[in-house]
């Protein structure tokens, strides 16, 4: 082992990046993001034994990126602090700007189509205020449940064609979902304006939304 303190540092900071080289652990961080989960719940969500969610979750503990607590017989766990968020964030949108496949899958998702610019979440902020957009939600309803931004809807991909037909053309839709690394909202948009409707992705999720400290709805907020 090498002596040399640059290296050492090095080391530990390669020990976070190795412990993200694999897809599923990537998909525990995203649904870390909406909230404290338990092994089980976590297994179920992500199609992974509860063996192997749990060596992954081990594997993201030792690297410092989500931290647990027992709660009986249970071992719940949490993302370490935002700084995780930023992380996958970063990820995301290095990937996107480098390389080519990522961009492919995109374009797949959004249906060929060029999408509008996503939405900050400080313009978002102001156009709930003034009630001038309709916000909808496209995670599954316990996400959703838990935890929401004010005034959304709750629309899965499914629902969508029956919402289109209710809306108001003149209003503008903004989708949200987990994350940086969550689809729904991509695929949500385009089939919007495939139907001649105003709508686009707002940036980042519900994690993102709430590391801001912005007004949440849900169980998550009665709990606080």
């Amino acid at each position: 082992m090498s002596t040399s303190p640059k290296l050492a540092l090095l080391e530990e900071f390669a020990s976070i990046a190795r412990a993200l080289g694999a897809p599923h652990r990537l998909l525990l961080l995203e649904q870390l993001g909406q909230g404290e989960r338990g092994v089980e719940d976590l297994a179920r969500k992500t199609d992974l034994t509860v063996a192997n969610c749990s060596q992954h979750l081990q594997a993201l503990r030792r690297a410092g990126l989500v931290t647990s607590r027992r709660a009986g017989k249970s071992v719940i766990y949490r993302l370490s602090d935002d700084k995780v968020l930023s992380l996958m964030q970063i990820l995301s949108e290095v990937a996107e700007r480098n390389l080519a496949q990522v961009e492919r899958i995109l374009r797949d998702l959004s249906q060929g189509e060029e999408m509008p610019r996503a939405m900050t979440r400080q313009e978002l902020q102001a156009r709930l205020d003034d009630g001038s957009v309709t916000v909808i939600d496209l995670r599954p309803e316990d996400e959703f449940d838990r935890a929401h931004l004010p005034g959304a809807r709750n629309v899965t991909l499914d629902e969508l064609e029956a919402f289109s037909r209710d809306h108001d053309p003149d209003k503008e839709i903004i989708a949200y979902c987990r994350g940086p690394y969550c689809i729904y909202s991509h695929q949500a948009v385009a089939r919007l304006r495939a139907r001649g409707l105003q709508a686009r992705r707002m940036e980042g999720g519900l994690p993102e939304w709430r590391a801001d400290a912005r007004r949440i709805e849900g169980a998550e907020k009665t709990a606080q």
